[in-house]
């Protein structure tokens, strides 16, 4: 008898992927979905009481850039009327003084903003748009209106040497909570990981700063650090496992176990305007295949490490091997390790990492 899974926590609500900026660092899918396909504030609306109903407490509102959504602040009233605690998810574009307070009147909790590098210039490089002085008055006025406020640095080989200074920028804009978090390579990221990929010395210098700054910081500020999975050998745990903690809903309504198992699913991800929320969390095929150990094979099946690591990523395995099943090749076990070794070890082009082709809204 198959177990029932515990609810989920947390709902990623990716609004649009429609974006001001063209990070080359970005996981969303490279085929985008379009402005006119998203779901309509009702349908949102409807999300939100499912996933409340369903036992989600939290969600993030994202991207692309959720405030490229003129409903933006009925889509976080409705979340707030649900009684699901609402992040922002930015790059700071477009957040006026007035703009916020309409959203925080309407339920909105905190910010988690995006940054690119502590010099304006080479952030311009990295997002593909002039937008550092919209993130510094985006964090001001988050600061002012009273809500905890987050940075979140996504490190690859063009700015993982600068993150002292991007520390000292989280402390300079009275962040609460800083993310550094290497690249994941998914999507548009996948496709400019030679780009991005960094040596094995800057992540060496990136982690003893890390460290550093953790023991000067301590008890003033949170520090995550997301490992680089490929150059660690060490594979990161699903999602907590796949389809154990959070689910996420693409702006056309599709839902996944995480946000890149797009691929991974294809046209057998399961969608909200055709199926309860707790119908897919609960029975879909989608959202059960990965679930538990018995899908696992060696070296996984018999790895002291497997209900630690899950087996590592579902999507990176399909994504560098075409079997979602194989052991995911970050790890050092995995007979696939072989392929992450010879793209980590191999020479790098310093040249500056490029932005991508974003196709805005998808369109």
């Amino acid at each position: 008898m198959t177990r029932v899974p515990d609810p989920p926590w947390a709902l990623l609500a990716e609004l649009t992927h429609g974006c001001p900026l063209r990070c080359a660092y970005c996981s969303n899918p490279t085929e985008l979905v379009a402005r006119s396909a998203e779901l309509t504030t009702a349908q949102w609306s409807d999300v939100f009481r499912q996933a409340a109903d369903l036992g989600v407490v939290q969600t993030h509102l994202s991207g692309g850039e959720p405030l490229l959504r003129r409903d933006l602040a009925d889509i976080v009233a409705a979340a707030d009327s649900a009684g699901i605690h609402t992040q922002l998810v930015t790059s700071g574009v477009g957040l006026h003084r007035e703009r916020l307070a309409v959203l925080v009147d309407a339920g909105l909790r905190s910010v988690q903003l995006s940054v690119q590098h502590p010099d304006p210039k080479e952030g311009q490089l990295i997002a593909g748009a002039r937008a550092f002085t919209a993130k510094q008055r985006a964090a001001r006025l988050v600061r002012t209106a009273g809500l905890p406020l987050g940075l979140n640095a996504v490190l690859h080989r063009a700015n993982l040497d600068a993150l002292d200074g991007l520390v000292e920028l989280g402390l300079a804009w009275g962040a609460d909570r800083i993310e550094l978090a290497n690249t994941q390579f998914y999507g548009w990221a996948l496709r400019n990981r030679d780009a991005l990929l960094p040596s094995r010395a800057q992540v060496a210098a990136a982690r003893a700063a890390v460290e550093r700054w953790r023991e000067r910081l301590t008890g003033r500020m949170e520090l995550v650090w997301v490992a680089p999975d490929y150059v660690d050998g060490t594979a990161k745990p699903c999602m907590g496992g796949w389809g154990a903690l959070s689910l996420t809903v693409a702006p056309d309504g599709t839902v996944l176990p995480c946000p890149a198992a797009g691929e991974l699913l294809g046209a057998a991800a399961p969608n909200v305007t055709e199926h309860r929320l707790a119908w897919i969390w609960r029975e879909s095929d989608a959202f059960n295949r990965y679930r538990g150990e018995s899908w696992m094979r060696e070296p996984c099946r018999s790895c002291e490490l497997r209900a630690t690591d899950f087996g590592g990523c579902r999507c990176q395995a399909y994504a560098l091997t075409g079997d979602a099943a194989r052991t995911d090749p970050a790890c050092h076990r995995s007979p696939d390790h072989p392929v992450i070794r010879a793209l980590v070890d191999a020479p790098r082009d310093p040249a500056p990492v490029p932005a991508y082709a974003y196709r805005e809204g998808g369109t």
